[in-house]
Formats: C-alpha cells, sequence, structure tokens
C-alpha cells in the first residue's frame, strides 16, 4: 500500500470544516496532517472528527513544515492565487477551491509554476470525480440521445440574508457567477468535450455584486442556456437534449446533500431509466485522484488547463453581459 499523503487545510473554513477536512481524513491514501488557523476555537471542530491533528496558528508556518506534502485551499476567492503559488514555492502540491482565480489569464501564472516545480496543483473541481458525470459523458459519446442539440443548466440557492458571507462581498470576489457558475459551464463541457464558440449572458446586480446570470452559449454541436443564482430557490439541475433523448441529472453538483445523484435517460416511448448513486462521495474521490496522481504520477482528471477553459467562459460572461 502506498504512503499516505499528508494534507494541511490553509483556514478554517465552513466548507473545510463539514466537507473537505472529513473527505481527506477519510480518504484513501490521505493523512489530514495539519490545520493553519488564527483562531484555536475554529481547530476545535478539525480534532473532533480528527484528534492527532497539528494545529499551525499562521498560514505561513503551515507551508514550513516539511512533514507536510499538499495543501487544499479554502480561502476567500481574491487570495487563492497568492497562496497557491505560495504553497507551491513551498515545495507543496495544491489543491484549491474554486475558481481558483479571478481571470483566465491568471491560471497562466499558475500553470507556470506547477510546470516549473513539477508539484501537482488543481482547481477542486469535485464534480467531475463523480461518476454520474463519467456515465453522462460516455452515454452522450455513445450516441445514447443521438445527435445532441441543446444543453441546459441551472444552480441557485438564497444567501441574501449572511450579508456577511463572502458570496456576498465584491472585494472577496463573490457572486454567483464565479461560484456557482463553475458547474454549470464546466460541467457542460466536460459531459460533452466541447468548447463554445460564442459566448453572451445578462447579470442582475447588488452591492457590485452578481446575484442572478444568465448564460447563453453556442458550441460546435449544439446551443446552450443556463442560469445561476444567489437569490432564488435552491435547485440544480443539468440537461441534455438530443434528437433520440435526453439525459438529466437531478442532483449533479452537491451529491448526496441536494438529494441523491440521479442520472436519467428518457428515451422514444416515454421510456426512462434511472441509474442512482446514493453513496459516492465525489470530495473523498477527488482527494483520492489526487492522491493517485502524486503518488502514482497518474494523470489527473481535472488539470488547470480545463479550470481555465472554464474561467475563460466565465470571463466573457462578465465582459458581454448586459444589466438587468
Amino acid at each position: 500500500m502506498q504512503k499516505p499523503v499528508n494534507w494541511g487545510v490553509l483556514g478554517a473554513a465552513k466548507f473545510a470544516r463539514q466537507y473537505m477536512g472529513p473527505a481527506i481524513h477519510a480518504a484513501e491514501s490521505a493523512r489530514l496532517a495539519g490545520l493553519a488557523t488564527s483562531d484555536p476555537t475554529k481547530a476545535e471542530a478539525f480534532t473532533g472528527f480528527c484528534p492527532d491533528l497539528k494545529v499551525y496558528y499562521s498560514y505561513d508556518a503551515l507551508l514550513a513544515d516539511p512533514d507536510i506534502e499538499a495543501v487544499y485551499i479554502p480561502l476567500p476567492n481574491h487570495l487563492h492565487v497568492e497562496w497557491s503559488l505560495k504553497a507551491l514555492d513551498a515545495g507543496k502540491h495544491v489543491l484549491c477551491e474554486k475558481p481558483m482565480a479571478m481571470r483566465a489569464g491568471e491560471f497562466d501564472t499558475l500553470i507556470t509554476k506547477r510546470d516549473q516545480t513539477g508539484l501537482l496543483a488543481a482547481e477542486a473541481y469535485m464534480i467531475v470525480h463523480h461518476p454520474q458525470w463519467h456515465l453522462t459523458r460516455r452515454l452522450i459519446a455513445d450516441g445514447a440521445i443521438g445527435e445532441l442539440v441543446h444543453v441546459s443548466g441551472a444552480f441557485s440557492y438564497d444567501n441574501r440574508a449572511d450579508t456577511g458571507n463572502i458570496r456576498n462581498r465584491a472585494e472577496t470576489g463573490g457572486g454567483g457567477l464565479r461560484d456557482i457558475g463553475v458547474y454549470v459551464i464546466g460541467g457542460a463541457r466536460f459531459a460533452t468535450a466541447q468548447e463554445p464558440v460564442s459566448v453572451s449572458g445578462a447579470i442582475r446586480w447588488e452591492n457590485d455584486v452578481d446575484v442572478f446570470t444568465e448564460i447563453r452559449a453556442r458550441f460546435p454541436g449544439f446551443t446552450y442556456s443556463a442560469y445561476v443564482s444567489t437569490r432564488m430557490h435552491p435547485h440544480q439541475e443539468m440537461v441534455f437534449h438530443g434528437e433520440g433523448g435526453v439525459i438529466r441529472l437531478t442532483a449533479p453538483f452537491n451529491a448526496r446533500v441536494f438529494g441523491e445523484a440521479r442520472v436519467e435517460l428518457h428515451r422514444p416511448g416515454l421510456e426512462v431509466q434511472v441509474t442512482r448513486f446514493p453513496g459516492d462521495d465525489h470530495y473523498r474521490l477527488q482527494v483520492e485522484a489526487f492522491g493517485r496522481s502524486v503518488r502514482e504520477g497518474v494523470a489527473y482528471p481535472c488539470p488547470l488547463e480545463f479550470a481555465r477553459g472554464t474561467q475563460e467562459v466565465i470571463d466573457q460572461v462578465f465582459d458581454t453581459a448586459v444589466s438587468l
């Protein structure tokens, strides 16, 4: 058995506490070894499920520890590039929350640093590690729904009451498009293996933060429409509509949290074939894929180049969108 990768977490974010910390702790070939936080009380939630966790009281102190091999970065969006580069310079592999950069061009610096150091650096785009997305991609490629005509996506939640949330603050890179637009856009790109040839959008702003975004695009083989919002009732769905059938994902982005992940294949004659994924944890699968890349040299399924492609589309939406 391969030696587990020793992980450190930069910052005691709620998301790290609820999802990624436990996923690292539970994953094969991984060991949650350290947490950097200036607030000892925030560390208590992590030591509750990982008692031997070492706590560092600065990010730099964790990065200076030679025992830490990889870091997970759940910091606010505007700090992702800075601390990813610092971690790579410190000799650590990096898994950074999405969006890893605020603009596509910033990925070039990350890619260059990754190549110079020979370390693994990746955006924590967990959905591509879930088997429902691999099934969807295979069904489309195999022609299960015939010629693909249109793809639609939706992802929404309502956080208007949480006024101090970093997602409601422009200075921390908040807004719905960067937070959840990566899913409806990246999901379409991953499942179809196509890139858009034109992109447009419409945005409703609130205190300089995008709270509703409509996205439209044309791909070489199909048209695309989606919306994301941080001011609507929670909903998520992806639909791939072909000439001979429909593929619908019912919990494409927050499997198990939003509901059971199901892939529905709608065929002629009102036939519906449903494949369920009740227990798959894409966070743990992501950590295990990362570990295989570090220990065995296996190609990582979601390289920085893929993340850059999604960010390019997000940039185009921001640059071309009309205000609602």
